[in-house]
């Protein structure tokens, strides 16, 4: 509105006022972009009475159709395959529907608690399930499971050395409003058939995404004066299907628009999780603002106990 005040002192003729104004109000606002990522396929969490798997994935894959959004990664847990095998048709389902997947570990150890040998050989069995579904496709991107890059620098220099070897890139988390914590008190809610509830976890959902979102622009800013292209971090949850769609509105309605994994990270910010062969380098808007001595915000609060409600 500055810029259009500056513009009426300097431009007092009606006519030139006019065309001035015209112009400055068809320029487009430049859409904040962010890239979708789904970890744990083909199952996460709890499966409320009634659906499958299989129906999560539909939901998901029909509202990411029906919003017109590019080709979204999902980082698959193949021991999954083995503790669900029901769940195993989401995997082909993901590719029919012309969606990516990308290497989460097979069993989903956290860096940080395990030996870096034991975490390497759980990636390498993650492999051929990979190849499989991906064929020629770039499967090559890892999600750290719990997004642990290793407890000591040493740790995450061998872990990157490791994955630079075996071609991995590395999908970054810039986004994230914990919408893992949902799925279970989901499940619990439709089990007592708690409308009440279902509606205040729905309110909780948006809420806390909409503030992880300004939180990230936030940070953004504050480090960079800009926004930066972010990754935000999903879930295959039965309660994120039911409400992707108005989860997308809700993006949409902030401004944001959706872009590839890969468009998101050929911005600087992500660099060093392109090329492995880098020295570690910030990859979380938290971590940025910590190695300047920035003071981090706290993550979105729920608003309601999710371990209590429903039980």
């Amino acid at each position: 509105m500055g810029i259009v005040f500056r513009i009426i002192w300097h431009f007092r003729t009606p006519l030139l006022l006019c065309t001035v104004l015209s112009a400055v109000m068809s320029i487009p606002a430049r859409a904040q972009q962010i890239a979708f990522t789904w970890d744990d396929l083909p199952a996460h969490g709890a499966l409320p009475a009634g659906e499958t798997r299989v129906d999560i994935a539909r939901k998901l894959i029909a509202a990411m159709s029906e919003a017109h959004m590019p080709p979204v990664y999902g980082f698959v847990n193949g021991v999954q395959t083995e503790w669900e095998p029901l769940s195993t048709p989401v995997l082909q389902m993901w590719r029919d529907a012309g969606l990516q997947l990308g290497n989460h570990t097979w069993s989903h150890p956290n860096l940080n608690q395990v030996s870096l040998e034991d975490w390497q050989l759980d990636l390498l069995k993650n492999e051929p399930l990979l190849k499989k579904y991906m064929n020629d496709g770039d499967w090559h991107w890892i999600r750290y499971p719990y997004v642990g890059e290793g407890e000591t620098a040493e740790k995450r220099a061998a872990a990157r050395k490791f994955l630079s070897q075996h071609g991995y890139r590395v999908a970054a988390v810039t986004m994230n409003f914990a919408d893992y914590a949902y799925n279970e008190p989901y499940a619990r809610c439709v089990q007592k058939n708690d409308s009440a509830a279902i509606a205040r976890l729905e309110t909780s959902y948006l809420d806390a995404a909409g503030a992880a979102s300004d939180s990230s622009r936030g940070m953004a800013k504050t480090l960079y004066g800009h926004d930066i292209p972010y990754v935000l971090l999903m879930h295959v949850g039965a309660f994120d299907a039911q409400m992707l769609p108005r989860l997308l509105k809700l993006y949409r309605d902030k401004g944001f628009s959706f872009i590839t994994l890969q468009q998101a990270e050929k911005d600087p910010f992500y660099k060093n999780d392109l090329d492995l062969s880098l020295s570690p380098a910030p990859d979380t808007l938290e971590e940025a603002m910590g190695t300047r001595g920035l003071l981090v915000p706290n993550g979105p609060a729920p608003g309601i106990d999710l371990d209590a409600i429903c039980k």
